[in-house]
C-alpha cells in the first residue's frame, strides 16, 4: 500500500533523482561556500552601519581559504571565540605570525604575534571583544573568509581588504633568517 502511494505520487521520480546530490551539497557548504548574517556593532561601518540594527548584513563566506591557512592583513574573517567556542566572531586580521603590534588601550606595549596565530580586531574598537582583549589567536579557529556583502543589495559587492596602521604593526619582526621578499629570475 505504501509503496502503491509512492509510485503514484508524481514526485518521487524527481526526489530519487535528487537525492545522491545531498552528499554534494552538504559537502560544499561545509567545504566551499556559505552565506551568514552579521549581527552587532563590532565591525561597523564594514558590515551593519545603520546603528538602529534594524538591518543586518548577510555576506558570502569562502571556506576554502582555511585549507591552506593563507591568509593577509587587513583582510575580514569569521572565527570561533577563543573565549566562547560556542560562538561564530567576525573580525579583520592586523597581524600574520611574526609580527608585532602595539595593541589598542595599552600604551607602550608590543606583542609578537606567534607562529600559527594571527591579531584580529574589529572595525569599531570601542564595541568589540577581539585580540585586545584575549590576545593573538590560533589560526586553527579561523572558520572562514568574508568575500561579498550579498545584502542588503544597496551594499552588495566584495568585503574591502583594509590597509594595516603601519603605526601599530611591525610586519615580520622577529623571523630571524627568512626571507621574505620575491627572489628574481635572473
Amino acid at each position: 500500500m505504501v509503496f502503491s502511494r509512492l509510485r503514484a505520487n508524481p514526485y518521487t521520480a524527481s526526489i530519487l533523482r535528487a537525492l545522491p546530490w545531498v552528499p554534494v551539497a552538504i559537502f560544499f557548504v561545509d567545504h566551499g561556500y556559505s552565506y551568514a548574517v552579521i549581527s552587532g556593532r563590532s565591525m561597523q561601518p564594514t558590515f551593519n552601519p545603520d546603528s538602529n540594527m534594524l538591518k543586518k548584513d548577510i555576506v558570502l563566506l569562502d571556506k576554502w581559504t582555511k585549507t591552506d591557512n593563507h591568509f593577509e592583513r587587513g583582510e575580514v574573517v569569521t572565527l570561533k571565540s577563543p573565549v566562547n567556542p560556542k560562538c561564530t566572531i567576525t573580525k579583520r586580521i592586523i597581524a600574520l605570525p611574526g609580527d608585532k603590534i602595539h595593541p589598542l588601550r595599552k600604551n607602550n606595549e608590543t606583542v609578537p604575534v606567534p607562529e600559527g596565530h594571527v591579531w584580529v580586531e574589529g572595525d569599531e574598537a570601542f564595541h568589540s571583544r577581539d585580540s585586545n582583549s584575549f590576545g593573538p589567536v590560533p589560526i586553527a579557529l579561523i572558520n572562514a573568509k568574508v568575500t561579498f556583502i550579498l545584502w542588503p543589495p544597496s551594499r552588495f559587492g566584495p568585503v574591502e581588504k583594509k590597509p594595516v596602521n603601519k603605526d601599530r604593526v611591525q610586519t615580520n619582526a622577529f623571523r630571524a633568517g627568512v626571507n621574505l621578499e620575491p627572489q628574481r629570475q635572473t
